[in-house]
């Protein structure tokens, strides 16, 4: 798997290329936490943002389908005691329906097939009147971040949607999302995140 392969390098891969975005996502969606939250993390990576959310919130469950990211994530977050880390599809969560308080998605929902099915599954497991956050890069805004995306594209990264801010909003208008709140943290390649309550 091509997140297996990367994952020793990834952190330095993002803090060369796009440092100031990749320490600030983490650092806004820990800010839409609250003490109390019960979170799971899908698609966490080598753990950058779930450093910031565990200082934040009562518990996080950080996932992800890739073994590689899931070892770097379990060293980086081993002196949390409030997180588990653990191997889960965000297509098929092994979690009870309303468990969560907040869910992160953070950069995965560009990755895959069947995003509206994984945003239904998140629904299932977050509690009435809890948040979805959705951090997602995009790249589609300057020139150089399309050839930063081809680039790993070609190197096994299968991104099945590339967007600029317009884009990602329609998108999710067109899964039904309509009341959805955005904060765009600016960089080389901007991360817009997106904030979807379940009612």
């Amino acid at each position: 798997m091509f997140w297996d392969k990367i994952s020793p390098v990834y952190d330095l891969f993002e803090t060369l290329y796009n440092r100031k975005v990749y320490l600030g996502t983490g650092e806004a969606v820990a800010a839409m936490l609250d003490s109390r939250d019960e979170v799971l993390e899908c698609g966490c990576g080598t753990g950058a943002i779930s450093r910031a959310l565990a200082a934040r919130c009562q518990s996080l469950v950080a996932t992800d389908v890739s073994e590689g990211m899931l070892r770097q994530a379990a060293k980086k977050l081993k002196d949390k005691g409030n997180v588990t880390v653990e191997k889960a599809d965000m297509l098929r969560l092994p979690y009870a329906d309303g468990r969560f308080d907040k869910l992160v998605a953070g950069n995965v929902i560009h990755l895959l097939p069947e995003p509206e099915k994984a945003l239904r599954e998140l629904e299932r497991v977050l509690k009435t009147g809890g948040r979805i956050i959705l951090p997602t890069y995009i790249n589609l805004t300057k020139k150089s971040n399309r050839a930063a995306a081809s680039l790993l594209g070609w190197l096994g990264a299968d991104f099945q949607r590339q967007f600029d801010q317009a884009s990602y909003q329609d998108f999710l208008e067109e899964m039904g999302y309509r009341d959805v709140q955005y904060t765009v943290i600016e960089g080389k390649m901007p991360c817009a995140i997106a904030v979807i309550e379940k009612r």
